[in-house]
C-alpha cells in the first residue's frame, strides 16, 4: 500500500500556494474570488472578451460616413427635378467663373452651373452603375449557381464560356460592344458594362456554391427528398447573397470609373442628351491648362468620393458577414 502522506488532512502542505491561511478550502475560495473580480473588471473594460459572450461586430464609425456620403448623393440625384437648382443644360452666367457663393461649383467653359450639372450627372451615372450590375448580376448568379450547383458537364461548358468571357479586356469588351450598337444611351452603356460584369460574378457565385453545395444543411435537404429549386432557393442561395451584395456594391463603382472611361474615348452617353460625370470631367479637360481646373476637377473629386464610399462600404459589409467557423 502506498505511505500516508506526511500532510494533514483538509490542510495544504507547507510549500503549496494555498498555504498563506493554512487551509485548503479557504485558499480555493480566495483565488475564486479573485478570479471573479477580473472577470468583472475585464467585462467593464471589454464585454465582447468575456468568456462565454459572443463578440459583437460593427461596421464602425467610417463605414456610416460612407454609407451616408452615398445615400446623400443618391438623394439627390433622384429628387433632382424638384430641388431649386438650375436646367443644367441652360447658361446662366459667364463662362469659366470660379467657385463662389453665386456660383458653388463655379461655371464651365459655356457658362452652365456645375453644381447643377452634377446633381442631374449622378443620376446617370448612378444609373449605368446599378442598371449594369443588376444586368450583369442576374445573368452571373444564374450561371454561378448553376455551374457551382449541378457540376459535371455543365459546370465545364459554363465556366469554358466565363473563361472565354474573361480573356477579354474589359474596357475594350464594353468599348466594342458600344461601337458595335452604335447607340450611346444609358441603356446600352449598361448593357455593355453588365456584359463584362457577367464572369466576374460567375465565378464569384460558383465558389460559394460549391462550398455550400457540399454542406450537412444541404445534404439533409436533399435526402429528405427536397428538390433542387428548393435547395438553391432556401438553402444555397441565402448563404451567397451576403457576399453577392458586398461584390455589387464594389462593382457598382466599378461600373461608374468605367463609364468615365468610355467618355474619355468618345463611346459614352451623348454629352449633348444627358450630362455624366464622366463627359462632364472630359468636356473640362482643354481647360485645365486654361485657367479654370474647376470644370473638370469638382466632378472628378465627386466621383472620386462616391466610388471611395462605395469601395469602403463594400469592403466593410464583406467583413461584417464573413462567417468564420472555429
Amino acid at each position: 500500500m502506498p505511505a500516508p502522506s506526511p500532510d494533514d488532512a483538509g490542510r495544504p502542505a507547507k510549500d503549496s500556494v494555498f498555504a498563506a491561511s493554512g487551509d485548503l478550502a479557504t485558499e480555493v475560495t480566495r483565488i475564486a474570488d479573485g478570479d471573479a473580480q477580473n472577470l468583472a473588471s475585464l467585462h467593464v473594460l471589454d464585454p465582447d472578451q468575456v468568456d462565454g459572450a459572443r463578440p459583437k461586430k460593427r461596421l464602425g464609425l467610417f463605414f456610416w460616413i460612407a454609407a451616408g456620403f452615398f445615400i446623400l448623393v443618391v438623394v439627390l440625384a433622384l429628387t433632382a427635378p424638384w430641388l431649386p437648382i438650375k436646367n443644367p443644360s441652360k447658361v446662366v452666367g459667364r463662362p469659366r467663373i470660379a467657385p463662389g457663393p453665386q456660383f458653388w461649383f463655379g461655371t464651365d467653359a459655356l457658362g452652365r452651373d456645375i453644381f447643377c450639372r452634377v446633381i442631374w450627372g449622378a443620376r446617370a451615372s448612378l444609373a449605368v452603375g446599378f442598371l449594369s450590375i443588376l444586368f450583369g448580376g442576374v445573368i452571373g448568379t444564374a450561371v454561378g449557381v448553376a455551374a457551382g450547383y449541378l457540376r459535371g458537364k455543365t459546370e465545364t461548358v459554363l465556366m469554358v464560356a466565363m473563361d472565354v468571357l474573361l480573356s477579354f479586356p474589359a474596357l475594350l469588351l464594353a468599348l466594342a460592344i458600344v461601337n458595335f450598337t452604335n447607340s450611346k444611351t444609358i441603356l446600352t452603356v449598361s448593357i455593355a458594362l453588365g456584359i463584362v460584369a457577367i464572369a466576374p460574378t460567375a465565378r464569384l457565385v460558383r465558389a460559394n456554391a460549391l462550398i455550400y453545395g457540399q454542406r450537412e444543411f444541404v445534404t439533409a435537404a436533399r435526402s429528405l427528398g427536397a428538390s433542387h429549386m428548393r435547395i438553391l432557393r432556401r438553402e444555397i442561395l441565402p448563404n451567397i447573397i451576403p457576399p453577392l451584395l458586398s461584390f455589387s456594391i464594389i462593382a457598382i463603382a466599378v461600373a461608374m470609373v468605367a463609364e468615365g472611361g468610355l467618355s474619355f474615348l468618345g463611346l459614352s452617353i451623348d454629352a449633348a442628351s444627358t450630362a455624366t460625370w464622366g463627359n462632364m470631367i472630359v468636356s473640362g479637360k482643354p481647360a485645365l491648362e486654361n485657367g479654370a481646373p474647376w470644370i473638370s476637377l469638382i466632378p472628378s473629386a465627386v466621383l472620386f468620393l462616391t466610388v471611395l464610399a462605395l469601395n469602403f462600404s463594400g469592403d466593410r459589409i464583406r467583413e461584417y458577414t464573413d462567417v468564420k467557423e472555429g
